[in-house]
């Protein structure tokens, strides 16, 4: 681990707002912030034509006023900023690949552009070798319910600590995969980021009843011994949680098993989630680039900032 946090900034609303998360988280976890804008010259669609000396200036400017109001709020957060002369996904992937994670805005200039298939956030996303978390702006929270999403209005300590409120949320969300082999990447960031809140973490498991033609004999005889499915996948979770509950005995765990899909089952727990994580199957470099149904869900609808982790 580098022990950098490093952010995205676009001079958006969205963009804002995951710098100010990025800061706290930054915070919490007694981390570097690293402020990046990644820009190269092109035309801009305006009646003006501004040239490239225009835009490197703005740019400049851009990160010169979020890095003042980040240390602002967070003193003790060692900031630094860099402006990369880069396409943004290009030089968003390398970013993510050198540091803890990445923090992204979930939409860009525009009511809808952070849910379209090429959106940059998006295409980082799907290439990031590292977590990528995407926080959306207060004010514009999933499916139109009126609530703050982005900071959640934290207060911040005198060292710019954030401290729990009264209306804090409680919970650190994390779906749990099936196989025990894609879990570790996840479970290892939703623990860390449990323990730096001093929050307890859910950890949410969905099933669904296998069609006939799955049964085998080794599979019924697994169920039988277990006292039935929904046993089965209780114990399933609890073996995969127990090398991690050792690591972070200081993590309260909540286990959630439920009958459904994966993505109604997570969604429909976030109510009292700060934050959502979710895995992804990394892509080869033949593999296809998607980001899977779980995590595309959660990033249209979760009513908290997403983080998305590669598993294998």
């Amino acid at each position: 681990m580098s022990g950098v946090i490093t952010v995205g900034v676009d001079g958006s609303e969205h963009g804002k707002a995951a710098a100010d998360w990025a800061a706290a988280e930054a915070a919490r976890r007694g981390m570097e912030l690293r402020l990046v804008h990644a820009w190269v010259w092109q035309p801009l669609d305006l009646p003006v034509t501004a040239d490239t000396e225009a835009q490197q200036r703005w740019a400049e400017t851009l990160l010169r006023e979020t890095r003042a109001r980040v240390t602002a709020r967070w003193p003790g957060v060692p900031v630094t900023a860099r402006l990369l002369p880069a396409d943004p996904v290009p030089a968003l992937v390398a970013e993510a690949t050198e540091a803890d994670m990445l923090v992204l805005g979930s939409r860009g200039h525009g009511a809808l552009i952070g849910y379209l298939i090429g959106s940059t956030a998006l295409h980082v996303l799907r290439q990031a070798r590292g977590p990528v978390v995407l926080v959306r702006s207060d004010g514009d929270p999933a499916d139109g319910r009126k609530e703050p999403v982005a900071g959640r209005g934290e207060p911040v300590g005198g060292r710019g600590q954030p401290v729990a409120g009264p209306a804090a949320p409680e919970e650190v969300l994390v779906g749990v995969p099936g196989a025990e082999e894609e879990a570790g990447a996840v479970l290892e960031f939703a623990f860390a980021a449990a323990a730096a809140r001093g929050a307890s973490l859910r950890a949410v498991r969905a099933w669904s009843i296998p069609p006939v033609f799955a049964w085998s004999p080794a599979s019924m005889r697994l169920a039988d011994e277990a006292g039935g499915l929904e046993p089965l996948e209780r114990k399933r979770l609890a073996d995969v949680l127990q090398p991690w509950r050792e690591r972070h005995p200081q993590v309260e765990v909540v286990e959630h098993v439920e009958v459904g899909s994966a993505a109604q089952v997570l969604l429909s727990a976030c109510e009292r989630a700060a934050l959502l994580v979710v895995g992804r199957h990394a892509s080869g470099p033949h593999a296809p680039q998607r980001i899977g149904h779980v995590a595309h869900a959660a990033l249209h609808h979760a009513p908290c900032p997403v983080a998305v982790v590669p598993q294998p």
